[in-house]
């Protein structure tokens, strides 16, 4: 069970720049401009081999003046809520803000650990400067440049250190764990108590070691998972459910925790950025997927040509993995939510499907001889060789060639797509890795 660590402060003190620095990405769009950050915000952090989850709150601020102050609050409410340590960045070129002394009064209040990071210390004597964060009441302060990075080893240290959850799973069997995700007010809840109906002694509740995920033993018409369910759960106190920063910080959790996820999508909606950045997350976790279009009893005109329209749509948002089902269903008629549970079946095998390494060469070797990479600065790219990696998380085949760093992404994305044509591995990703032979 992975820790969450989210990054707070005003707009501009460089929380995306921190955020880019720990994820070691370029995700988070920088500028001078305040409040640029939009989305991607969520990557993985590897440190003294401990892996946790980053947030950057900078994306859900609505960008004006006059409600800064009050987003800015709500966005640490929630943090304090979802997740496990709060880094609260402050800049040392502007010193100690109100906005700051107010946010410091709530992070006070909360039981987590804080971090005050200083950021922008970029040289020695600004560290000087730093000393009157003191006043914020928050304990020691992390002399950091999110820039050029200084500082930021230590952070980590502290960081890692604090984590109080161990890394072990909660639940050891090895049945399919599978999650419904989605935008506030899709039908989560109803498709879990339509999957659950009323005969509730066949579902026994553990409750997980997260404060929200919990996993519902689910074994009826020769079905056996858990449904990690992170719909209303727990009670909704000190923060509007509308709030799409909330939706995505509660996704977080659940997808994180399962090995499928049914994404749902509202049919009298269309997909929308949200949709898009929840599927980010999914993505980003290599976790296994399948669309679910719920409230399809509302839509008037259901012909071939307006179903492939929607599908066609929501692929081209989610390219280039386009190899998931949609199912197209109503959690409140039930209609066709029995498939639903078929295919997350079906993706959960394919994760686990394995391809014998004989019969790999065999389908894969003349494929590749018929379209060999393109040979860059006359030097011919072989590959003589692929079998499947035994034992990963998500099916991941190695490709040996003579000259590795040759094969670019989007021949690599040709050999996915060849395997994928061959083999069922609909709704999981695959990883394609190229090495020396």
């Amino acid at each position: 069970m992975g820790n969450l660590v989210a990054i707070v402060g005003r707009p501009n003190v460089g929380k995306s720049t921190l955020f880019n620095r720990l994820t070691k990405t370029r995700h988070a769009i920088v500028s001078e401009e305040a409040g640029t950050t939009r989305d991607r915000q969520y990557g993985k952090c590897e440190w003294g081999n401990k892996e946790f989850s980053v947030v950057d709150t900078g994306g859900w601020v609505v960008n004006s003046d006059d409600i800064f102050e009050e987003e800015i609050r709500k966005q640490v409410l929630i943090a304090i809520e979802e997740c496990d340590v709060i880094l609260f960045l402050v800049d040392v070129k502007t010193g100690v803000t109100d906005l700051d002394m107010q946010v410091a009064q709530i992070l006070r209040r909360s039981k987590l650990p804080v971090f005050v990071c200083c950021n922008k210390v970029d040289s020695n004597e600004l560290r000087y400067d730093a000393a009157e964060f003191y006043s914020l009441g928050l304990g020691d302060i992390y002399c950091v440049s999110s820039l050029t990075g200084s500082g930021t080893g230590d952070l980590l240290d502290a960081v890692v250190a604090s984590f109080t959850k161990d890394m072990e799973e909660v639940i050891q069997e090895d049945i399919p764990r599978i999650a419904v995700v989605g935008r506030p007010n899709v039908g989560k809840s109803s498709l879990v108590n339509a999957f659950l109906n009323d005969d509730r002694n066949v579902v026994t509740d553990i409750a997980g070691t997260t404060r929200d995920s919990i996993y519902t033993k689910y074994d009826k018409f020769g079905f056996n998972f858990y449904l990690v369910d992170t719909a209303g759960i727990r009670k909704k106190n000190k923060v509007n459910e509308d709030l799409e920063y909330y939706s995505v910080m509660r996704s977080i959790r659940a997808i994180e925790n399962s090995d499928v996820c049914v994404l749902m999508v509202d049919a009298t909606r269309g997909i929308e950025g949200q949709d898009i950045n929840i599927f980010q997350v999914v993505q980003k976790n290599q976790k296994g997927m399948l669309v679910v279009v719920n409230k399809w009893d509302l839509v008037t005109d259901k012909d071939q040509e307006s179903i492939k329209h929607f599908e066609n749509s929501i692929r081209q948002r989610m390219a280039p993995f386009t190899d998931f089902s949609i199912i197209f269903a109503s959690a409140l008629t039930k209609q066709r939510i029995f498939k639903i549970l078929e295919e997350a079946q079906r993706v959960y095998e394919n994760r686990i499907n394995k391809v014998s390494t004989a019969k790999l060469n065999e389908v894969m070797l003349p494929i590749i001889e018929a379209t060999p990479p393109p040979a860059i600065k006359g030097k011919y790219i072989k590959i003589k060789y692929c079998m499947q990696i035994p034992g990963t998380r998500v099916p991941s085949f190695v490709f040996y060639a003579n000259l590795p760093q040759y094969v670019k992404d989007p021949y690599k994305r040709f050999l996915e797509n060849q395997i994928r044509e061959h083999w069922n591995f609909t709704g999981t990703p695959i990883n394609v890795y190229i090495r020396q032979k």
